[in-house]
């Protein structure tokens, strides 16, 4: 079996490879097909919503696929937009409903939502993104996990982008040897000690990431053998309600990923 720090250095280190090879297996493809050919008829939230198989598109895009059933709380979303900083979809400690708002954003573009390259061919890059992240983690969720962080790391500013996502926080915990337990600690204390490991800067530099990273597959492979690694999913694609107790999470709902 190979380990999980070679797996994830097979598709890390020939990411091209890896993203056109998934882009062409067949359900990939037939989803992404029709996306194209329909996304443009799209010309409200409600026409998005109303097209079931261009929204699974969509919420899956942006690891949302969990939340698919909760189309009321998307729709709230989509409608508050963005532009306000006390948008709904502004105030979510998850950046990916912000992520979603800020790509169809209907409140702003009305009509022309759909036309954009990044409705369009930066939606399908994302959904190949994430089917590879997901086809990773069906033989070792280390590895998922490993895709996941380097694709999100540049993009956390402060402790409290790592608390807000039980899968980044899970990497994190296991590279630098932090217990879960920790999540019992006030959101202020968890910060602390996570700043005290890390320096939150160097989630910028892809060099350090992927020795952040090499740790983490290496850890994980200790404590989770490859003939055992491959498990079912419980960290990404989950609400922010993963990994974290109650208190935190209520805390967290009340930050940006910036802790702003």
């Amino acid at each position: 079996m190979v380990t999980t720090t070679a797996a994830y250095r097979i598709i890390a280190n020939d990411l091209t490879r890896a993203l056109g090879n998934t882009a062409k297996k067949p359900q990939a493809a037939r989803e992404t097909a029709y996306y194209l050919a329909n996304i443009e008829k799209v010309k409200s939230i409600d026409d998005f919503m109303a097209d079931k198989r261009l929204y699974n598109y969509v919420m899956k895009a942006f690891g949302l696929q969990d939340m698919a059933y909760a189309k009321a709380f998307i729709r709230k979303a989509l409608t508050g937009g963005v532009d306000d900083a006390d948008s709904f979809a502004n105030r979510l400690a998850d950046s990916r409903y912000k992520e979603l708002v800020t790509t169809f954003n209907f409140v702003r573009q009305g009509e022309l939502t759909t036309v954009f390259e990044r409705t369009r061919q930066g939606t399908v890059d994302r959904y190949v993104r994430q089917t590879l992240e997901e086809d990773a983690g069906g033989a070792n969720e280390g590895v998922r996990l490993a895709l996941y962080f380097e694709r999100k790391a540049s993009g956390v500013t402060s402790p409290y982008g790592l608390l807000a996502d039980p899968a980044l926080l899970k990497v994190a915990q296991t590279a630098l040897g932090l217990p879960a337990s920790m999540s019992l600690q006030s959101i202020e204390k968890q910060a602390e000690t996570i700043e005290k490991r890390l320096n939150i800067a160097d989630l910028k530099d892809p060099t350090k990431v992927k020795s952040l990273l090499t740790r983490f597959t290496a850890l994980w492979e200790l404590q989770n053998p490859t003939s055992a690694a491959a498990a079912p999913s419980i960290l990404i694609g989950q609400s922010t309600a993963a990994g974290v107790n109650q208190g935190l999470l209520a805390a967290l709902q009340n930050l940006k990923l910036g802790g702003t």
